[in-house]
């Protein structure tokens, strides 16, 4: 992504900073088609808000290698299948009402390995603010419809597909696909899934114009 316009940067730093008020558990999502930019724009908000908040991304409920070998679904990781969505609902519920005293860990995700990593980031109960993001946060079909509700807010992250693209084909280039095979996952799985991802802008809470 693109280095923001400081002063909407700023905007949005103001508005999660509303949702980090003291006073329980709130939970922002930043959705949109994969190079969107959602997880640079996600780790600049944690950062701006000085301990407030944390990251927990949905990518850490990818399904591992080993079962989309199979499932068959290697060649279209990333679809909303290819996720352990309840297992994600299932966090989000746990997020929403922490106990006193306890930290969960959530998952995270491993882009040299392409894995799934268990336990890897500590949410403790006194944090005000989980920031999460990914593809499927505002999908209305299986296991997915039930992740919106749990959001207090979801924010849409729109990108020009122009510049959209071929970001996301250098980012497959730097995680170690050659250009042609990166070029070929975009177009046969990447945008696949784009194009199912922008079916739930209009149900989002803010559209957040990207660059």
């Amino acid at each position: 992504m693109a280095p923001m316009d400081s002063a909407r940067l700023d905007e949005l730093v103001a508005r999660a900073r509303r949702l980090a008020a003291p006073g329980g558990r709130r939970i922002l999502g930043l959705a949109g088609p994969p190079g969107a930019g959602k997880s640079t724009l996600a780790a600049r908000l944690v950062a701006r808000l000085d301990g407030h908040a944390v990251l927990v991304p949905m990518d850490g409920f990818h399904l591992a290698q080993a079962e989309l070998r199979r499932l068959g679904r290697t060649e279209r990781k990333g679809a909303p299948d290819t996720f352990d969505a309840a297992g994600y609902a299932h966090l989000l519920t746990r997020l929403r009402a922490p106990e006193p005293g306890v930290t969960v860990h959530a998952p995270a995700f491993d882009r040299s390995l392409e894995e799934p990593v268990a336990g890897a980031i500590p949410v403790p109960d006194g944090v005000p603010l989980v920031v999460t993001e990914g593809n499927y946060l505002l999908h209305d079909e299986g296991d997915w419809a039930a992740v919106r509700a749990l959001l207090d807010e979801v924010w849409y992250l729109d990108l020009d597909d122009r510049r959209r693209v071929p970001r996301l084909v250098e980012r497959h280039v730097r995680f170690g696909k050659d250009r042609a095979r990166a070029e070929r996952w975009v177009r046969d799985s990447d945008e696949a899934n784009a194009r199912l991802v922008a079916r739930g802008r209009h149900r989002a809470h803010l559209v957040v114009p990207m660059s």
